[in-house]
């Protein structure tokens, strides 16, 4: 019985000590399902957490001490954002999100025959940036080092291996643009 309690006694204190919020978390977990815990949750876990962000529950962060998320962004169930020490994630303001996409700034070294995969270690972390108002669909994968430029819309399940210019209109895997959001003269 006593093992059990210093097990639950870890557990709690890594889930409020840990650079990391997710449903794996249970002990700070819940709070995302308040507003006014989720913002104090936030505010302290984020490099910045803007006014009128959300991040509901069921999504995804960790390396929190490397991510931005600007004010009207909404963070979506089954989004996951792997930042590391290394490298950011930076949401601008008013990005708009669908659920369950994904954000990783390193990836996995595949260069030789000779080592397994497992043991071969990870690439150079990149950040990743989505700039103001961009709005990136559900299930897409924003990979180390883009950009999404401003005002641009990444189609939903598209997989972004490279930068994206402002105004875009880009989807695929890979995703890539298709055309550009064109001023519109007022009648």
């Amino acid at each position: 019985m006593i093992v059990l309690f210093k097990e639950i006694y870890k557990k709690i204190f890594f889930c409020i000590q840990a650079d990391r919020i997710g449903p794996d978390m249970p002990f700070t977990h819940w709070k995302l399902h308040f507003r006014s815990s989720m913002t104090r949750l936030c505010k302290k876990k984020f490099k910045s957490f803007a006014d009128g962000a959300d991040f509901r529950a069921g999504a995804y962060a960790v390396y929190c001490s490397n991510i931005s998320i600007g004010k009207n962004v909404v963070v979506r169930p089954a989004t996951m954002m792997f930042a590391d020490e290394f490298a950011q994630i930076t949401i601008e303001d008013n990005v708009m999100m669908g659920a369950g996409v994904h954000f990783y700034v390193n990836n996995h070294k595949f260069d030789r025959r000779d080592i397994p995969l497992i043991d071969q270690g990870y690439y150079p972390s990149k950040g990743i940036i989505v700039k103001e108002g961009a709005w990136i669909g559900a299930n897409a994968i924003l990979l180390p080092g883009v950009v999404i430029g401003r005002n641009s819309v990444i189609g939903a399940g598209s997989i972004v291996t490279q930068s994206i210019p402002d105004f875009a209109i880009a989807v695929g895997s890979p995703c890539r643009v298709k055309r550009f959001i064109a001023d519109q003269e007022l009648a």
